[in-house]
């Protein structure tokens, strides 16, 4: 019966989402999360492979709240509608102090998303408005589309979900400019994301976490890595209750292990 079970979840996992076919277990990946306190996956899809490959596997296609990873969609919508007319435009502090001092400050749009700056992003959500928005979600197939649970705060806390798989898919479209917004904006946030530069190899990326009721973490941090010719797309979705301070900076430095061990990135 419990074969039966893990039969039938998996085949439901692929008919909800096709590319579940084409995700391999890697086992290097699995040792790393099971050597954690962590439930979650890492994925990674190797453009040169062609397929993808992860760690629990089973998990690829779970869909969990987004988080912060939404403000590369939402930066690309506000720039989009014009709602910013580009990257340099200021976005002002709404005067609330709070616990980061980082965001309790102006900051450009640019800025705003590398520090991850969420009251300056719900202004943003909220000038785009609902309606706007829903268009903007359907129109990128933006995982479930339902932007219900807040106006402001649908993407930590509200009903939208997105899975580790529909991440990179996202991010491969971005990645070609071959989602539905002008050129120069998707250009534009390809820019805002670049999170590390090297002379071998760039990262592009954003994380994101959301602390859900019974204190239920969730966190991602989804990207790419341009080395040479090859890109290498990944996404780590971590979840745990109640962790320790070591939860944030899991969600890079697992994936960073993982990177490691396929030669992306050096030890």
């Amino acid at each position: 019966m419990k074969f039966a079970l893990v039969l039938l979840t998996a085949v439901t996992c692929t008919l909800a989402n096709p590319l579940a076919a084409q995700v391999r277990e890697n086992q290097a990946a699995k040792s790393i999360l099971d050597d954690s306190p962590y439930s979650g996956t890492l994925l990674v899809y190797k453009e040169s492979d062609g397929y993808f490959q992860a760690g629990h596997s089973e998990l690829a296609s779970k869909a969990l709240i987004p988080a912060s990873t939404f403000k590369i969609v939402s930066a690309m919508i506000a720039l989009d509608t014009e709602v910013v007319p580009d990257a340099n435009t200021v976005l002002p502090w709404d005067g609330v102090t709070r616990s980061r001092p980082e965001i309790n400050k102006d900051l450009d749009l640019v800025s705003a998303f590398r520090v991850s700056a969420l009251p300056h992003f719900q202004a943003l959500v909220r000038q785009i408005g609902p309606s706007t928005m829903q268009q903007y979600i359907d129109a990128f197939g933006y995982g479930n589309q339902d932007i219900s649970g807040g106006d402001d705060i649908f993407w930590i806390a509200g009903n939208i979900k997105i899975s580790p798989i529909e991440q990179i898919e996202l991010l491969r479209k971005l990645y070609r400019d071959d989602l539905p917004v002008r050129p120069e904006v998707m250009s534009s946030v390809k820019h805002m994301m670049i999170s590390e530069e090297t002379e071998d190899y760039v990262i592009r990326s954003k994380t994101g976490l959301a602390v859900l009721d019974g204190e239920h973490n969730v966190g991602w941090w989804v990207g790419w890595v341009e080395q040479g010719d090859e890109r290498v797309f990944f996404a780590s979705a971590l979840e745990a209750v109640s962790p320790g301070d070591d939860f944030i900076p899991a969600r890079i430095r697992l994936m960073r292990e993982f990177l490691q061990t396929l030669g992306v990135l050096e030890n």
